[in-house]
C-alpha cells in the first residue's frame, strides 16, 4: 500500500466513525469527571476501541482510568494520546472530550494501515492532565518506553502550531496558630488566616518582580470557622510557573520567602509540601509539527504561528512526555476569537458544531501524519534528529 491509497483509507474511515467519534466528544461532555476519576470516559473509549477490534489494556500502569492500546508488530511506533478529564465546576472548559474524540478517531484510522505500512501505534488514555500529571506517572511505568513520536490535539480559540507551554509545580500550605476567642482573649490567640493573607501579600508583592512568562496564583481552602474564634488552622494551594524547570527552581524558593515569612509575622508555623509530579515546559519537535500543519491544510484548516494577540499560555503534563519521545501538541480551535480555555464559555463550544468540526478535523490531521511517518524512514529520522521548535 502506498501513502496514497492510505491516506485515501484513512480518510474513508474516519467517514465511517464520524457519528461514533461525535458521540463519544458528546457524552464526555456530559459527564465531567475529574482527576483519577474518569471511570465513565475510561469505559467508553476502551468500549470503542473493543468494538473495533483493538485490544486495550484497561485500567493500565497501576492507575484506574488510564488504558494502552497496541496495534501493530514492526516498524516505528507512533502514540496518540487522548486526555479526558474535566475541570472543578465548569466542567469541559478545557475541552478535553475534544482530545479524547480526536485522538480516538486519529488512532482507529491509523490502525487500519499500521500492517500494510508496516508501523505500530499506541492509543493512550492519560487521565488527570488537569493537575495529576498522569501521563508522568505512566512515563515512570514504562509506558513511552518504546515510542518514537506522540502527538494529540488541543482546543483553543485559533488553530495554533504550539500553545506557551511553561513549566508548573503545585504547592499546598498549612498554617497552625492557636485558637481563641476573638473578643474576650484575642491576645491569647495566633492567627493563622493572618498567616495565610500576609503570606498571600508578599506573593501579590512578588509578581511585580518576576519574568514576564512566570506565573504565582494560590487560592485559600480553609481558614476559619467563626469570626469570633481566632482560626487556629489555615490551608492553602499555589501554583508557580516558570518558562522551564531551571528557572522554575529559584522561583520557588522565592515564593516559600514570602509565605513562611507570613507564618513569622504573625507568630505561626507553616508546613508545605511541592506535589508530585511538577509539569515540565514542552519542547515541540519542527519536523512533526511540519507534519501535521501540511495535513491539518489538506483538512482545511490554516495553522499559524502564535502571536501576542492569538498565544494559548498554560501548562500540561505533554511537556514531561515531549522530554522523552518528540512531540507536539499544536492547538485546533473551536471557539470563537478571543473565548479563553478554562471559562464556562469555552465549555459550551466544547459541545458546539465548531467542537464537533475539530474533533473530525483533528482526528483526520493526525492520521494522515501518522501514515506521513511510516511512509518515510528520513522524515522519521529527521523528526528523532530535531531541535526543539519554540525553545
Amino acid at each position: 500500500m502506498d501513502v496514497t491509497e492510505a491516506k485515501q483509507r484513512v480518510r474513508a474511515e474516519i467517514e465511517r466513525l464520524t457519528p461514533a467519534l461525535l458521540e463519544v466528544s458528546h457524552e464526555i461532555h456530559a459527564h465531567p469527571e475529574l482527576n483519577f476519576k474518569e471511570h465513565f470516559a475510561h469505559e467508553m473509549l476502551t468500549g470503542v476501541l473493543a468494538d473495533e477490534g483493538i485490544s486495550a489494556e484497561r485500567s493500565a500502569y497501576d492507575m484506574a482510568t488510564a488504558f494502552d492500546a497496541r496495534v501493530g508488530s514492526t516498524g516505528p511506533t507512533i502514540a496518540v494520546c487522548c486526555e479526558y478529564d474535566a475541570l472543578p465546576g465548569i466542567g469541559h472548559a478545557c475541552g478535553h472530550n475534544i482530545i479524547a474524540a480526536a485522538g480516538l478517531g486519529a488512532g482507529i484510522a491509523a490502525a487500519s494501515v499500521a500492517d500494510a505500512l508496516g508501523g505500530r501505534l499506541a492509543i493512550l488514555g492519560t487521565p488527570a492532565e488537569e493537575g495529576g500529571g498522569g501521563k508522568e506517572f505512566m512515563i515512570r511505568a514504562g509506558a513511552f518506553d518504546d515510542v518514537d513520536a506522540a502527538m494529540m490535539v488541543h482546543p483553543a480559540d485559533h488553530d495554533l502550531r504550539w500553545m506557551q507551554t511553561i513549566a508548573v509545580h503545585t504547592l499546598d500550605v498549612e498554617y497552625e496558630g492557636r485558637a481563641a476567642h476573638a473578643a474576650a482573649a484575642p491576645h491569647k490567640g495566633r492567627n493563622a488566616l493572618d498567616a495565610a493573607v500576609l503570606g498571600y501579600n508578599n506573593v501579590a508583592a512578588l509578581r511585580q518582580h518576576i519574568r514576564p512568562e512566570e506565573r504565582i496564583h494560590g487560592v485559600f481552602h480553609d481558614a476559619g470557622e467563626k469570626p469570633n474564634i481566632v482560626p487556629d488552622r489555615t490551608t492553602a494551594e499555589w501554583y508557580v510557573r516558570a518558562a522551564n524547570m531551571a528557572t522554575l527552581e529559584p522561583l520557588k524558593k522565592r515564593v516559600i520567602a514570602c509565605l513562611e515569612a507570613g507564618a513569622l509575622a504573625s507568630g505561626c508555623s507553616m508546613h508545605h509540601r511541592w506535589n508530585d509530579p511538577p509539569f515540565l515546559d514542552m519542547i515541540d519537535n519542527t519536523p512533526l509539527l511540519d507534519l501535521y500543519c501540511a495535513n491539518a491544510a489538506e483538512a482545511g484548516r490554516a495553522v499559524i504561528e502564535p502571536d501576542p494577540q492569538s498565544i494559548v499560555a498554560g501548562s500540561t503534563d505533554m511537556g514531561n512526555v515531549s522530554y522523552v519521545v518528540p512531540s507536539i501538541h499544536p492547538m485546533i480551535k473551536v471557539a470563537p476569537r478571543g473565548c479563553a480555555i478554562h471559562t464556562p464559555d469555552f465549555a459550551h463550544h466544547a459541545r458546539s458544531e465548531a467542537g464537533d468540526r475539530a474533533v473530525v478535523d483533528g482526528a483526520l490531521s493526525m492520521a494522515l501524519t501518522i501514515v506521513d511517518l511510516w511512509s518515510d524512514a528520513e522524515t522519521m529520522a529527521s523528526i528523532r534528529d530535531a531541535l526543539p521548535a519554540n525553545q
